[in-house]
């Protein structure tokens, strides 16, 4: 069995959802439908996912002719690890740790759709001292989890500054210190840090690495190759019906989060609040006239020289656009 030596989730919830995750290991949901199909999520039950909720609560799935099985995720979890062994047919991974473990192990995997056109990640400041650019960082201290590290020196890099103009220290997943005023910036979510701030009775701007040059898709739909051969119509069911998911949450998105209150997001720690603002925050992020999980050759393009810049070396032949062809119209 392939050994994955890749590290998973870049970053942990503010809000003690490790050990909230830890404490619903077998939390499994199942819609009565025809064909079963199993996907592995790359987190535990937030916002991040909601449109895969929606989709099952609502019956897109069962309409769609399938029996889906939905997979939490968590802190010990790594998707790739599960269609590899076979115990989920698809995951949501990050094209770096994906791309990497095709490279380097010779995974079977193909990447047929992405959750978010532009990686939630960036640069988290408070208002009343705000970084808005990577030329605002000169001089400053940035605290970065030691995993994204190459990650701000490649969009740094891109920006023509020096990695010597600024100072990069461990960042231990939690907002603190910068509250305190103990750093300038972190690296984190822009999703959901920014209200941790808030109710600390602070207020945080942020700026996405993506909007500075590091171009990575996120939640990137993957799966084996013998699975994208024989379970085609399949996956092809469950990118139609998770799309419509998506499209019946971000009519408004404030309406689901608290439907999912005693049900997805029970036990996570987390205020309906929180997962309100994650829905909106991510909402411009996901967005694409080609509908929910396009790839599109220009985006495409952009990660391969982005993950270049990091050593991860892509090809086209990785990304597998034409299940998405089929749910067009």
């Amino acid at each position: 069995m392939m050994t994955f030596m890749t590290s998973r989730r870049r970053f942990l919830n503010l809000m003690g959802t490790a050990a909230a995750a830890g404490a619903m290991p077998g939390f499994v949901s199942r819609a009565a439908a025809a064909t079963p199909l199993t996907m592995q999520a790359a987190w535990i039950n937030d916002a991040e996912f909601a449109g895969y909720f929606a989709a099952i609560d609502d019956g897109f799935y069962k309409n769609a002719g399938l029996d889906l099985t939905y997979l939490p995720g968590g802190p010990d979890v790594i998707p790739e690890s599960s269609i590899i062994a076979g115990k989920a047919d698809l995951a949501l991974t990050t094209p770096d740790t994906t791309i990497k473990t095709i490279v380097d192990q010779g995974a079977p995997f193909k990447i047929i759709g992405a959750q978010y056109q532009k990686n939630p990640i960036g640069i988290v400041s408070l208002a009343k001292t705000p970084i808005n650019s990577p030329e605002e960082l000169k001089g400053k201290t940035l605290a970065v989890p030691p995993v994204n590290v190459i990650s701000v020196e490649a969009m740094l890099a891109i920006n023509g500054i020096d990695r010597s103009e600024v100072n990069i220290v461990p960042y231990a997943y939690d907002p603190t210190p910068l509250i305190k005023g103990e750093v300038d910036a972190s690296l984190d979510f822009t999703t959901n840090v920014p209200f941790t701030i808030e109710q600390s009775g602070e207020k945080a701007v942020n700026f996405l690495l993506y909007d500075f040059g590091y171009k990575t898709y996120n939640d990137t739909v993957v799966v084996t190759e013998e699975v994208l051969k024989t379970k085609r119509a399949e996956l092809v069911a469950w990118l139609k019906a998770s799309r419509e998911g998506w499209n019946a949450n971000f009519a408004d998105t404030a309406a689901y989060p608290p439907k999912f209150a005693s049900t997805w997001f029970a036990g996570t720690g987390r205020t309906i609040e929180n997962e309100v603002f994650f829905n909106g925050a991510q909402k411009p992020l996901m967005e694409h006239s080609g509908g929910i999980f396009t790839m599109d050759a220009e985006g495409i393009a952009a990660n391969i020289e982005t993950l270049g810049k990091i050593g991860i070396k892509a090809t086209p032949d990785m990304f597998d656009t034409s299940l998405l062809e089929e749910i067009k119209g």
